[in-house]
This record gives structure tokens, sequence and C-alpha cells, in this order.
């Protein structure tokens, strides 16, 4: 059995993170424990579902049907990630703007989707992990 396939994924997701919270702790000044989570670059979302995609054209060639669905699957998350997501952020910031004043009100976590620039981010980690992973287990 073939484990590259379930461990690329996890990986990306790994470096992806790795590589968020150092340019969110470089930004602040500080270890930024308290970014992690949804936004930010790279997008996680997109380096896992890109890794995939990756490894299969690296593996199998852009004509294999699984490319096609790890492609379509990589697309859907990358526009949710840049529209859905993003408008989920931007309500929760007004929600938060109109809820100020009442003391008991938890705070809704702003950061939710990313730029198209993370989501480039998440993209080229993912591809640069498949071919590492690609090479390595060949």
């Amino acid at each position: 059995m073939d484990i590259s396939y379930a461990a690329t994924p996890f990986l990306a997701w790994l470096v992806a993170g790795g590589l968020k919270f150092c340019i969110n702790s470089l930004r602040a000044g500080k270890p930024a424990f308290a970014l992690i989570g949804y936004g930010g670059m790279p997008s996680n979302h997109s380096a896992i579902v890109s890794s995939m995609a990756a490894l299969i054209a690296f593996r199998q060639g852009i004509g294999d049907p699984a490319f096609g669905v790890a492609l379509s699957l990589a697309f859907v998350v990358m526009l949710d990630a840049n529209s859905l997501r993003r408008q989920v952020g931007r309500h929760a910031e007004a929600i938060n703007r109109l809820t100020m004043t009442d003391a008991r009100h938890v705070p809704l976590r702003e950061r939710m989707g990313h730029t198209r620039a993370e989501i480039l981010g998440g993209v080229v980690t993912g591809c640069v992990v498949a071919w590492v992973v690609s090479r390595l287990s060949a």
C-alpha cells in the first residue's frame, strides 16, 4: 500500500500551518498562538487539496480521471475560501461592532476566509510538498 496519498495532505497541512504560524508571529512580533486557525497566509485548505491534485498529476499525469476529480475539489475549496468564508468573516466583523457594548458578548472570529494571495500561497505550498513527496517516494 502506498501511504504517500494519505500522508501528503497531512504534510501539506503541517507545512502550511507552520508557515502561517511563522508569518503571523513575525508580523505580530511575538508568538501568534491566538491567530492559529482559519484565514492567513498560506491557506491550509488550499495547500491540502492542491497537494493531492499535484501528487496525482506528478504520478499518474493530468490525463488521469483522479486528477480531474482532485482538481474539481480543489477549485470548490478555493472558491469557497475566497467568497463564502470571506463573507462570513465580514458578517462576524459587523456583528462584533454592533454588539461591542454588551459585556456578555463573546466576539465572533472575524478571520475566516482568504485573499487570492493567501490561496495562491496555499497552492504553491501544496504543490511543493507534493513534488517533494513524489521525488522521495519514487
